[in-house]
């Protein structure tokens, strides 16, 4: 055992770390306040989330997660909350196919309670009970896409 955590000839040791957290944008709408609430509160809660990354430089990436919530009573909408939540991350030395997984899974992972905590704080300030968001498996959402694009990648060729 001593002799499999001694051995990094062939191990490549990458590193991973952030550099910064912070809202990039945020909107929140209440377009039926006053009169919403004074219905009753049964809520439909439907959640859009996406990630975008770039490169800034060398090694430095930017992920933004964004997570758009409508809740609606009634089918009126109660609000709207619209996250933009970015970080900026130092990857490097890992191979291309484990950068991409991190930057996809990792880094949402790393982000999502601080939208989640954000988007909790300001439902409140607007009047609303509070919403807790659930956990997110950002592992299978990119475990997903990754087969929707073999299928599609599939598809293509056949034609």
């Amino acid at each position: 055992m001593a002799e499999a955590a001694g051995n990094t000839g062939n191990v490549q040791a990458g590193q991973f770390t952030i550099q910064k957290v912070y809202v990039k944008d945020v909107s929140f709408e209440t377009p039926h306040s006053p009169e919403i609430f004074r219905k009753e509160w049964k809520p439909a809660v439907n959640m859009e989330l996406s990630t975008d990354s770039r490169l800034l430089e060398n090694t430095l990436y930017e992920v933004v997660l964004t997570i758009t919530l409508t809740v609606s009573v009634e089918e009126k909408t109660v609000y709207l909350v619209e996250i933009n939540q970015a970080g900026i991350f130092n990857i490097d030395g890992f191979p291309q196919d484990a950068m991409a997984r991190m930057i996809a899974t990792i880094c949402p992972n790393i982000l999502f309670p601080f939208a989640r905590e954000f988007i909790s704080d300001l439902v409140t300030r607007g009047g609303f009970p509070q919403l807790l968001l659930a956990p997110v498996n950002f592992d299978a959402l990119y475990a997903q896409h990754k087969q929707k694009e073999q299928v599609q990648q599939d598809q293509g060729t056949r034609h």
